[in-house]
C-alpha cells in the first residue's frame, strides 16, 4: 500500500494528480484482503488499468487499485473456436499480438488500442467495424460489497456503442478480474469498414501478421504517441441520431455525413461535426485538437485536467449550437 502516490505515469493524459492511497494487486485474494480491511473498503475506490480512458480534474481522494491480473489459459479448443480465460490486467496490445501470433482470429482490428484487457470490456471497445462484446462469453468479477467471487454472462452485460453494465446500473459495484473469450481458428477477416477491404486487397498475403501490421501503420499515422502528446484517443463518441432529425438537419442545407444503424437510427462521425466548426487545430491554453484527428484533445506539455474539460465543453458547445447535436465524453471523468 502506498501513499500520496503520483498517478502520472498511470494516465495517458501525462496529468500530475495524486492519490492518497494506491495499491497494485496481481490476484484475486490480495484484492479481497485489502478490501476487508473497514479503513479501506470505506474509502472511495478506482479500478486503474490502463489509464487510458481516464480524466483527472483533481487528485483522487481515495484508494486507486491497480488491476495486474495476468495470465492467458486456454479453456476450450476445436476445429472452429477456442475459448480463453485472459487475466484483466493483461496488455491489451499485447493479448491482440499473442492472438495473432497463435492465429486466433477475430480481435486483429483492434490492434493499437490502448489499455487493460478488463478496460476494453467496461468500455466496449471498437474499432474499424470490430468491438470487443463480439467475442466476450463470460466476465468474471469479485463483488464489492461482500468480496464474493461471481461469474457475468454476456447477456446480463447489457453491451452497446461503448457502454456496458459498468459504465451505468454496476459502475464501481464489482472488479473485473478475468474475462472469458471465444476466436475463431479458421481463417476469417472482418473488412466491413472504410477503406479496409482495399487495404487488404492490396495486401501479398493476406494473413493476420501482415493485417495487424496494416491496422498499426493506419493508427500509428493518425493517432499521437501518448509518451509524447498526452491523450485518450478519441475523447468523444460518435452521436447516434433519429433519422428523422438528420432529415430535419439536412433540409437546412446542412451536408453531413452518416452510418446506417438500423430503420431509424444513425451514426454520425464526431470529427466531422467538429472540424466543421472551424476547430480544426484549435489550441486552447495548453491543450488542444490533434492535428490529424479531430476526435483527439491532446496536452501539449503542461496542462491539467480542469483545462481539458474546459476545452471539451467550448467544442461541444459549438457542435450544439451548429448541428443542434450534442456530443457525450467517451472519458471517464474523475
Amino acid at each position: 500500500m502506498k501513499k500520496n502516490f503520483s498517478l502520472k505515469s498511470f494516465n495517458t493524459f501525462n496529468l500530475d494528480v495524486k492519490a492518497d492511497y494506491f495499491f497494485e494487486f496481481s490476484n484475486e485474494n490480495e484484492i479481497i484482503e485489502v478490501l476487508k480491511n473497514e479503513k479501506f473498503r470505506n474509502l472511495k475506490h478506482l479500478i486503474l488499468g490502463g489509464g487510458s480512458n481516464i480524466l483527472f480534474l483533481r487528485n483522487f481522494k481515495g484508494l486507486v487499485l491497480y488491476n495486474q491480473i495476468k495470465g492467458i489459459e486456454i479453456l476450450e479448443k476445436n476445429n472452429e473456436n477456442i475459448i480463453l480465460k485472459v487475466g484483466a490486467g493483461e496488455n491489451f496490445d499485447d493479448f491482440i499480438a499473442y492472438c495473432v501470433e497463435n492465429n486466433f482470429y477475430g480481435l486483429e482490428n483492434l490492434s493499437g488500442i490502448y489499455g487493460s484487457v478488463g478496460a476494453t470490456v467496461i468500455q466496449n471497445v471498437g474499432a474499424y467495424g470490430v468491438e470487443i462484446k463480439d467475442f466476450i462469453k463470460k466476465v468474471i468479477v469479485i463483488e464489492k460489497e461482500n468480496l464474493s467471487k461471481k461469474t457475468i454472462n454476456k447477456q446480463e452485460l447489457n453491451f452497446s456503442y461503448r457502454e456496458s453494465i459498468f459504465k451505468n446500473e454496476k459502475k464501481d459495484k464489482f472488479i473485473i478480474t478475468y474475462i472469458i473469450i471465444s476466436l475463431k481458428i479458421k481463417k476469417i477477416f472482418n473488412s466491413n469498414y472504410g477503406n479496409l477491404k482495399k487495404v487488404f486487397e492490396e495486401l501479398s498475403d493476406l494473413n493476420l501478421k501482415n493485417i495487424r501490421k496494416s491496422i498499426l501503420k493506419i493508427r500509428n499515422n493518425k493517432l499521437p504517441d501518448p509518451k509524447i502528446f498526452g491523450n485518450v484517443g478519441s475523447f468523444f463518441k460518435n452521436p447516434i441520431i433519429p433519422l428523422k432529425k438528420l432529415e430535419f438537419i439536412r433540409n437546412k442545407k446542412i451536408e453531413i455525413p452518416y452510418f446506417k444503424m438500423d430503420e431509424n437510427f444513425v451514426k454520425i462521425p464526431s470529427a466531422y461535426l467538429i472540424e466543421n466548426c472551424g476547430l480544426k487545430e484549435k489550441r486552447f491554453k495548453n491543450c488542444g485538437i490533434y492535428e490529424k484527428h479531430n476526435l483527439i484533445i491532446i496536452n501539449y506539455g503542461n496542462s491539467n485536467g480542469k483545462e481539458i474539460l474546459e476545452f471539451a465543453k467550448k467544442i461541444k458547445k459549438k457542435v450544439l449550437k451548429k448541428f443542434d447535436i450534442k456530443l457525450v465524453e467517451e472519458v471517464n471523468i474523475y
